[in-house]
């Protein structure tokens, strides 16, 4: 199969994959088709099973590509890979975001991507990054590459986009995060402007306690908030 038929075979079950993500999973070693004398991807059964089951371990278990490239590796030889997370045990809005804020913050490894990288790992294309970029929800560094925390951004504005919302839609929400910013300054900017290298980094602490707190909050609102117009 072409790369193309394997994408429309793929969207019955996963509307959201795009030929970037098939691409990006190649070069993540997560499938490795043929190719043609003329440099043509072809993709057999088991190249688009093992493209089936990682979407689907990322979607219905929400498990890293590193992990998932255990499971397959076990499955090929013959073992049973590890047990999968219950459905219940997937974390909630609050949980998420606590994750995320983790996952992004310095205490995470250091990632830096190319643009080709960040719309493969998002699952977008090229107009929707631009969109983005216009609206300011996607900003590159001054070495113009992307890191973790924008990475997430720009996957999360890609869902919001599936269900409708547009990045015009999401300037609400880009407005409330710069008052949090804001916000969490006022309170730490005096311990980052302290001489004592302690109490400087007890300022990025705060801040990340801080961040934590009003994800919670903007969450639970949210939430409530919801539950009333039920």
């Amino acid at each position: 199969m072409s790369i193309g038929a394997v994408l429309a075979f793929l969207r019955d079950d996963f509307p959201e994959v795009t030929i970037s993500k098939i691409r990006f999973l190649e070069a993540e070693g997560l499938v490795e088709p043929q190719r043609t004398p003329s440099g043509y991807r072809k993709f057999g059964p088991a190249d688009v099973e093992r493209l089936a089951y990682v979407l689907r371990m990322q979607r219905d278990h929400y498990l890293p590509l590193r992990v998932i490239r255990e499971h397959l590796d076990a499955i090929e030889r013959g073992e049973q890979p590890p047990a999968l997370p219950a459905a219940d045990a997937r974390p909630g809005p609050l949980e998420e975001a606590d994750r995320e804020l983790v996952a992004a913050s310095g205490q995470a490894p250091g990632v830096r991507l190319g643009r080709a990288e960040l719309l493969a790992a998002a699952g977008a294309e090229e107009r929707d990054l631009a969109e983005w970029e216009s609206y300011g929800l996607v900003v590159p560094g001054p070495d113009g590459g992307y890191d973790a925390e924008t990475l997430q951004i720009a996957r999360l504005v890609a869902e919001l986009g599936r269900f409708g919302l547009e990045p015009r839609h999401l300037r609400q929400v880009k407005a409330a995060a710069e008052r949090e910013i804001a916000l969490v300054d006022q309170v730490v900017a005096p311990l980052r402007r302290h001489r004592n290298p302690q109490t400087r980094a007890h300022a990025e602490a705060t801040a990340r306690e801080l961040a934590t707190l009003a994800v919670r909050l903007h969450a639970t609102m949210v939430q409530a908030g919801l539950r009333g117009h039920s």
